[in-house]
């Protein structure tokens, strides 16, 4: 009786264990960079999609900013323990590229899934970004974004300006950022926040001029820079002389100084559209406008590029594992899910069909401005200038230029300095990580 009753428990038990694992739940950790009402977004993501099915579990994980997630990620694929997916800035695109066999191909994943990859069905200058030359997508673009101008309206108000006509250009914005300063509307005219992207790179695109040479890395990794011509000189000239009394202040490397802005110490702010849910959310009267230009420059505005981030898949994980990244990625990829991304958080929508979606609901009739992230990178047609920027260290690249406009911002040089020194380091820095 013993030994029977024995038997019955060890069956009852490998019953019970073969059941448990039939239903066993297979986890993908998601490490992102996301704060804010940018964070509420990945984790409502992440809660649908693991309740919309029982085979796989999404786990985002917040690991820092940008640079801190990126560093982070090639750390811990080094010590073999890489999450399946990272969320890498459009700055570690080119890094990313170089890491071979460290990452998998976002366009194999999706048919390890059983979905076909057809890259006609997402924005094209989202997608070339974010693609090898052969047209193959190495990774999941999902919060790609353009720099706009927000400003705050009562301070507008208050200062004497038109706060249903935000300034178009450079010049009109130096002048409304003298007027909110002289007038008391505030204490800060201006600010912005990632210098390097909106004021170095988005710059050169918008007013078509030169970044680097091989079509700012796009067309070789062997990349002259040429952003010291006289159009970037007189531009930073104006935002140093500025800075002398405080007109415009400066908040930090990345994205610090949305907080100038969202406490209302400055009324004037270009700033990626990706930032747009925590000005929603802090009850702001705000208003936007597309990126300032140059009016004198030849063909302006162009068209900006693409900021925000993709996802990345490591290349260390198990084929089932595969299947569950690629469910999530199709999950992201649904119109109804893009075109909600788009609309809570100022991100573009990925998807032609998301922002088809979005304009045929009258979203952007009922919400002004919102539209133009897409149109300014939608507009015209790139050119050589104007299809983004991939060094294949571009991260080291954007340190060095943000050491140098610091001293500027400092008074200890002068734009032209600024600019000569950044872009002297920026070539040496880039010639001896391709080894020459």
């Amino acid at each position: 009786m013993k030994t029977l009753g024995f038997a019955a428990g060890v069956a009852a038990t490998m019953t019970l264990l073969s059941s448990t694992s039939a239903f066993a739940v297979t986890e993908i950790s998601w490490w992102h960079a996301m704060t804010g009402a940018n964070n509420e977004v990945v984790e409502q993501l992440s809660k649908e999609f693991n309740e919309s099915q029982s085979d796989y579990k999404i786990v985002p994980v917040f690991k820092g900013t940008y640079p801190e997630t990126l560093n982070a990620g090639i750390a811990a694929f080094r010590a073999k323990q890489s999450p399946h997916i990272i969320q890498v800035f459009d700055v570690g695109t080119g890094v990313m590229m170089g890491a071979e066999g460290a990452v998998k191909p976002v366009a194999d994943i999706l048919s390890m899934g059983g979905a076909a990859f057809d890259k006609s069905q997402y924005l094209p200058g989202i997608v070339a970004y974010y693609s090898k030359p052969d047209g193959t997508m190495l990774s999941f673009p999902y919060n790609s974004s353009s720099p706009i101008l927000y400003y705050n309206k009562d301070i507008f108000q208050k200062a004497g300006l038109d706060a249903d006509n935000p300034p178009k250009t450079w010049p009109e914005v130096f002048e409304a950022a003298k007027k909110i300063k002289t007038s008391g509307a505030a204490n800060c005219g201006y600010t912005s926040t990632w210098l390097t992207w909106i004021g170095l790179e988005n710059f050169a695109a918008w007013n078509n001029l030169q970044y680097g040479t091989n079509e700012n890395g796009l067309a070789g990794t062997d990349v002259e820079l040429k952003f010291n011509s006289e159009p970037f000189v007189k531009h930073f000239q104006a935002i140093a002389d500025l800075a002398k009394d405080g007109t415009f202040k400066y908040g930090g490397r990345t994205s610090e100084a949305k907080q100038l802005f969202l406490a209302g110490e400055c009324g004037l702010f270009t700033e990626s559209s990706g930032g747009l849910g925590d000005v929603i959310k802090s009850g702001m009267n705000y208003g936007l406008g597309q990126l300032p230009y140059y009016p004198d420059l030849e063909g302006t505005p162009q068209n900006t590029i693409p900021g925000g981030a993709s996802l990345w898949v490591f290349g260390d994980k198990s084929d089932e594992e595969y299947k569950g990244v690629a469910a999530f990625f199709t999950f992201l990829s649904q119109t109804p899910i893009q075109a909600r991304l788009h609309q809570v958080s100022g991100y573009l929508p990925v998807t032609i069909a998301a922002y088809e979606e979005t304009k045929k609901s009258g979203f952007y009739d009922k919400n002004p401005g919102r539209e133009i992230p897409i149109t300014q990178m939608m507009g015209k047609a790139p050119t050589e200038n104007s299809k983004g920027v991939r060094l294949i260290n571009l991260p080291q690249v954007r340190d060095i230029e943000n050491e140098e406009f610091e001293k500027m911002l400092a008074g200890q040089q002068t734009a032209q300095q600024a600019l000569d020194n950044a872009v002297t380091r920026g070539n040496k820095a880039i010639q001896e990580a391709i080894g020459n």
